[in-house]
């Protein structure tokens, strides 16, 4: 079950990027290259673009994407890093739960306002539940790492090394250089 809700999690995320891609694409062709255009375009780009990264912000957390400074943090002992970690999420929660609220409240006013997009027949409480569904998704991913953290599986967020990436890569090219010159 969880490999199946990974794999739907990517594919709309993957489905979100390449709409907004081609949609840009096929605009910029028209508009540049036939002095015409589609007038949804931009209204869709823009809540295309919304989406994909309300959406990819909980897989972010969850693949470890996001980066952080935690120089810090890693210098102390393991049970300091759990309570860190564990701190940093619940703040992320009250944060998401802040977000939550506003969104709410927000969704409310414009279904009870009626309103539809501008350049489409759309409600536009349907268009903006992302807000709902990204920080619904996020709470989701910070209770998941919270719960690791307190059974003492992880000790905090995941984040990626971009130091430690670099010298990962670089590497890699130093041994592509090395095989290069034996052949």
């Amino acid at each position: 079950m969880v490999n199946f809700v990974n794999r739907i999690e990517e594919t709309v995320l993957s489905l979100l990027l390449v709409a907004m891609t081609l949609l840009v694409f096929v605009e910029v062709v028209l508009r540049f290259g036939f002095n015409t255009g589609i007038h949804w375009a931009q209204e869709v780009t823009l809540l295309t673009s919304a989406w994909f990264v309300l959406f990819g912000a909980s897989y972010g957390v969850k693949v470890g994407a996001h980066i952080g400074v935690d120089v810090l943090v890693k210098r102390l002992p393991r049970a300091a890093r759990r309570v860190v970690g564990a701190t940093a999420v619940l703040l992320c929660l009250f944060y998401c739960a802040l977000f939550l609220i506003g969104s709410w409240d927000y969704l409310d006013l414009l279904y009870m306002i009626d309103t539809e997009l501008e350049d489409l027949p759309v409600p536009r409480w349907m268009a903006m539940s992302i807000l709902l569904i990204g920080f619904g998704l996020l709470v989701i991913r910070f209770l998941q790492l919270l719960w690791k953290i307190i059974r003492g599986e992880e000790e905090g967020f995941h984040l990626s090394d971009e130091a430690e990436e670099s010298l990962r890569l670089a590497e890699e090219l130093a041994g592509m250089a090395k095989q290069e010159k034996k052949q």
